[in-house]
């Protein structure tokens, strides 16, 4: 008894992940502090990482073991984020 998963339609997250990659370009040329733009640019990177990860790696049909198995990495990534956002931001 096997449920018949659905699967992601694949061009339309190709289509998102070249329009999220066209404003992350874009998001450098907007008037705001640097701050603010690599905010953003991080803010894009991890919604692309989102969907890379529900769609072409099937997170969304897993249980919720492989989710605290992926959480590991967030964090990780989350931290040196804090850590080194000082770093990208002041510097000159």
């Amino acid at each position: 008894m096997s449920a018949e998963r659905a699967h992601p339609n694949y061009v339309a997250i190709w289509i998102w992940l070249v329009v999220l990659m066209i404003a992350g370009v874009a998001a450098s040329y907007l008037p705001l502090g640097k701050g603010a733009v690599v905010a953003l640019i991080f803010f894009i990177a991890f919604t692309k990482a989102v969907l890379v990860a529900m769609n072409y790696m099937h997170l969304r049909f897993e249980n919720a073991l492989i989710y605290a198995i992926a959480i590991v990495p967030i964090v990780l990534v989350l931290a040196m984020t804090l850590i080194l956002f000082p770093d990208f931001v002041f510097h000159r």
